[in-house]
């Protein structure tokens, strides 16, 4: 059930990240950052009122866990960076590169409050192979700049860290509770970069649309899936699953608009996703087998212990 959340989210994502794009063209970059946390907050807020959650109480939580909003401001601004310089391919392999890395060293260290994992035999053929996916996306973008790629390895590594402090909150919280203090905690940094931004970096030039309003609903909906998630799923497993999602939902979205979807994104994707289904095929059989030879060598005690009541007259010895 989680593992289809996690998928779930990957293709919410992909349909916010189109919304917000047209709302960045229609009144710019950190405009929009604005408005579609103004709009998360509200719609969160709403969600919290007619579901009766108790919010702005008393939380028992270090300082750092009510930082992912920040955290989310920055994922913005070095997409945004991005975009100038990379093609849309090279931003999403350099971003699942650094969301795999820093995955793997949460789950390695047990970082922010995560559950320590040792990485097994079958987690490092899944990130094998999704090396060789990204390899497969990154091709055509050795020409991109220093700056621009170090700016999509920062939002791949900024996307899992906001994750897994919103995930700490929302443990205290609740998973819409910790949404709406995600959104509520980076509004007032997106206004800040809104009034300091110069009056060219704050101007679209497309038509505005009322749906672009939607990017902001859809953002408290990626928030709070991931809060349910995140506690139940490794955080390299959950990556790989809500990019799975992320990459086949944007393909089918390019298509249905009449664009053509990028091969290198597509197969990148598939070796991957085949990666990714190895991986947790293989770890699921491990466990399988481990818990097969525990209830083996629990059955040999038993018959031993049997043994030796029936020899010794029920003194064991």
């Amino acid at each position: 059930m989680y593992q289809l959340l996690a998928l779930l989210d990957g293709v919410i994502i992909s349909i916010m990240v189109a919304v917000n794009g047209g709302l960045t063209g229609s009144v710019g970059v950190y405009n929009a950052a604005a408005v579609i946390h103004m709009v998360g907050v509200a719609f969160a807020l709403l969600l919290c009122l007619l579901t009766k959650k108790r919010l702005f109480r008393k939380l028992h939580l270090p300082l750092w866990a009510y930082l992912g909003g920040v955290i989310g401001v920055l994922t913005t601004l070095f997409n945004s960076y991005s975009y100038a310089h990379l093609s849309l391919t090279g931003i999403v392999a350099l971003g699942l590169l650094g969301q795999c890395v820093t995955a793997n060293l949460l789950d390695a260290c047990g970082l922010c409050g995560m559950k320590k994992r040792r990485i097994s035999g079958a987690a490092l053929l899944g990130i094998a192979m999704s090396c060789a996916g990204i390899l497969v996306m990154l091709c055509g973008t050795a020409s991109a700049g220093a700056a621009a790629v170090a700016a999509s390895l920062g939002a791949g590594v900024t996307v899992v860290m906001s994750r897994t402090v919103n995930s700490r909150l929302a443990g205290e919280a609740g998973a819409l509770a910790g949404s709406f203090y995600n959104h509520l905690v980076g509004l007032p940094v997106c206004v800040l970069l809104a009034a300091a931004a110069p009056a060219a970096q704050t101007i679209g030039v497309q038509t505005f649309r009322p749906w672009y309003l939607c990017g902001g609903m859809l953002g408290v909906v990626v928030v709070m899936l991931y809060n349910i998630t995140i506690p139940r799923l490794p955080a390299f497993g959950l990556t790989l699953l809500s990019f799975s999602g992320q990459v086949f939902a944007g393909i089918a979205l390019d298509l249905a608009c009449g664009r053509a979807a990028s091969p290198r994104l597509f197969w990148g994707g598939v070796v991957c996703a085949a990666g990714m289904l190895a991986g947790m095929l293989l770890e699921r059989l491990e466990k399988r087998n481990s818990l097969r030879a525990r209830r083996y060598f629990e059955h040999i005690r038993a018959v031993e212990d049997a043994h030796r009541a029936i020899v010794y007259g029920g003194r064991l010895k």
